[in-house]
């Protein structure tokens, strides 16, 4: 069955075709950027009920001509997908009479480094077919932290926390890619929309996706995605969103506490009782924001509660 966080692996070339020129250039080989992009048919299907799909197709136009670019999300080892990879790559070839390039995603490094090696296909004395996938893990991109880097390259910084996500640097990640998002102008609502379902569907089911569902639920009015959605049916089960304004402030409220007792509890930090009673009994929509974004990094609740000069928010 194939997983959300597989598709986010592949999808994101396809939101974004010039991503794969700058991430080649961390695998050691420079292509230009396309001129234009269009998708093909991943069906590969013969006429034989036998079917082929790879995971996403794109025909790239350059100054340096043209090549046909084949993503492949990649999750585990897997003995027998080499001899379709080369399946591919020869069926696109003869279909399009384009050259072909694979491009394996893995978002854990033993799957990277079985998925990187080459593949002689034909016997010992004369291979008749060499495969050697473009193979992309977690330490071929780099970690993406600052908010201003983020917004220079959202799809890089997606990319980034997907195959980033097991690793301890994710909630440093996720946190830029937020504040990267929320900068953005409301014409681009749309598209920041596209990046935020890629992002929830990467984080597969780890704990860099509590986080992410978290820092999304700092504003719910935010954009309209499935971790929003989610957020909001959750209230309306527990009441929250009632139908007077008062029953819609406590809402948030609480949906706030929430988050942050979670993201808490996620990263380690102890909390004594009478933190939690304050927190839950927080009424304060903008202190228990405050506290939600101090929670991504505090080691301990002080930090939580430090006060601040700024905004005098105390709790």
């Amino acid at each position: 069955m194939v997983s959300s966080s597989h598709e986010a692996l592949h999808r994101i070339f396809q939101q974004d075709p010039g991503l794969f020129a700058r991430v080649a250039r961390n695998l050691g080989v420079a292509f230009p950027p396309p001129v234009s992009a269009s998708e093909l048919s991943t069906d590969l299907t013969e006429t034989q009920p036998l079917e082929r799909r790879v995971d996403t197709l794109l025909r790239m136009e350059t100054e340096d001509g043209s090549f046909v670019l084949a993503v492949e999300s990649q999750s585990e080892p897997d003995p027998p997908k080499p001899a379709s990879w080369a399946y591919y790559l020869a069926h696109v070839y003869a279909k399009y009479g384009v050259p072909p390039v694979l491009l394996v995603v893995c978002a854990d490094r033993r799957t990277a480094a079985w998925a990187a090696q080459r593949v002689d296909i034909g016997p010992r004395q004369w291979p008749s077919l060499t495969l050697r996938p473009l193979v992309l893990g977690p330490d071929d991109v780099p970690v993406i932290a600052s908010p201003d880097e983020a917004a220079r390259d959202i799809p890089l910084t997606v990319l980034s926390a997907a195959l980033h996500r097991r690793d301890p640097d994710a909630d440093a990640i996720l946190n830029a890619l937020a504040k990267a998002l929320k900068g953005l102008s409301a014409d681009d609502e749309s598209t920041a929309g596209t990046f935020i379902e890629l992002m929830e569907q990467g984080l597969g089911k780890t704990p860099a996706a509590d986080i992410w569902r978290h820092l999304m639920a700092v504003d719910l009015s935010f954009f309209q995605s499935q971790t929003a959605q989610q957020l909001r049916a959750e209230g309306e089960t527990k009441g929250w969103t009632k139908g007077r304004a008062e029953g819609r402030a406590e809402g948030r409220a609480e949906g706030r506490a929430e988050a942050v007792l979670v993201l808490l509890g996620h990263r380690g930090v102890e909390v004594s009782e009478e933190d939690r009673e304050r927190i839950i009994g927080c009424g304060d929509p903008d202190a228990l924001d405050l506290w939600l974004t101090r929670a991504l990094t505090a080691t301990s609740t002080a930090e939580i509660f430090a006060p601040t000069g700024e905004t005098g928010l105390a709790g």
